[in-house]
């Protein structure tokens, strides 16, 4: 049988940890292993970790989400890794679902369906997809649960807060981009999957419910910033001056009104400072680009990496007429052809 070994990267929340810790251990299906990774919290989380008997990583500081994760994987030496937020209710067979339907599938990755704590009729998250713009959408976030997110699929970008994956992946293509720090890594891994031609399985008898953001603070400035910069360094990072050229209009356009959603929601300022630093570090992540390509592919890497973002932001646009447009994308998809 495939051994499994859990990891939670976790910061100042000993209650968040004590109930995913219980949880698991109600599985029907537990773990092999888990690894529990302490972000430098200053409460009980390292005394609940031991009292639970998992493996303890400790921080002296706050490394971020990306870090936390890596190291964890770096001792995983099971066939699987399960990523885990602090902040989930696992269904009792979620882990034994949704291990049976990858490996039935071969896939190489799974998620399951994400629900909301505070309505468990709507949905907090399914699978992800990403606009030419690099802005990244939850499918199905805030909207009622139904027949369109009951499908079993492949996916191509697997949302963090609760999936599996093989663990020779990381050994294929690399750990997460820690330079993210926190919010879009999930998003950098899932590109370079669909470079490696990687794919996934998304797996919605598997449930889980999600209290949405309790680490940092439900859609806080912090959230903002982190979710604006990164975006806009993804692109730095994955897209090459040609594409940038090709994809000019759908970037300028996402990306004015990723701060308008966010000025929506009472942060301006955190997204505006996210988008500039992020030119700041430019350079920086362009760096990352040129180094991952090689002269006699840098054209097919180009085709692959504009052919996922605009396979991904034709399913969004797919979903979203499908189910009614959320003012974002009806906005964007005004002036985006």
């Amino acid at each position: 049988m495939a051994a499994v070994t859990a990891i939670i990267p976790t910061w100042n929340r000993a209650d968040l940890l004590d109930s995913i810790l219980n949880n698991l251990s109600t599985q029907s299906r537990p773990p092999d292993r888990i690894t529990v990774v302490d972000n430098g919290s200053a409460d009980d989380t390292q005394l609940v970790a031991r009292n639970h008997g998992a493996d303890l990583i400790v921080f002296p500081e706050n490394r971020g989400f990306a870090e936390a994760v890596n190291e964890g994987i770096r001792r995983a030496d099971t066939d699987w890794v399960l990523i885990l937020n602090n902040d989930v209710v696992l269904e009792p067979e979620w882990l034994s679902r949704l291990l049976a339907t990858a490996e039935e599938t071969g896939a190489e990755f799974a998620a399951g369906k994400l629900l909301q704590m505070r309505d468990q009729r709507r949905l907090d998250g399914s699978w992800d997809l990403v606009s030419r713009a690099a802005y990244a959408w939850r499918c199905g976030y805030g909207r009622p649960d139904g027949a369109i997110w009951s499908l079993r699929r492949k996916i191509h970008f697997a949302p963090m807060t609760a999936a599996l994956f093989r663990r020779s992946i990381f050994d294929r293509i690399g750990l997460l981009e820690t330079r993210f720090e926190s919010y879009y890594e999930d998003i950098d891994f899932g590109v370079r999957c669909a470079l490696a031609g990687i794919e996934g399985v998304y797996e919605p008898a598997a449930v889980a419910i999600h209290m949405d953001k309790a680490s940092l603070g439900r859609r806080g400035a912090r959230v903002y910033y982190l979710s604006t910069r990164n975006q806009l360094l993804l692109l730095a990072k994955h897209y090459s001056p040609a594409t940038l050229r090709r994809f000019a209009w759908p970037v300028f356009v996402g990306q004015l009104l990723s701060v308008f959603a966010a000025t929506r929601q009472g942060h301006p300022i955190a997204a505006l400072r996210g988008k500039l630093d992020a030119m700041r570090r430019w350079s920086e992540f362009r760096a990352l680009q040129q180094a991952n390509s090689r002269d006699v592919t840098d054209q097919a890497a180009a085709s692959v990496i504009e052919n996922a973002f605009y396979r991904s932001e034709s399913e969004i646009r797919r979903l979203q007429q499908e189910i009614g447009f959320d003012i974002y994308w009806r906005l964007y998809f005004s002036f985006v052809r």
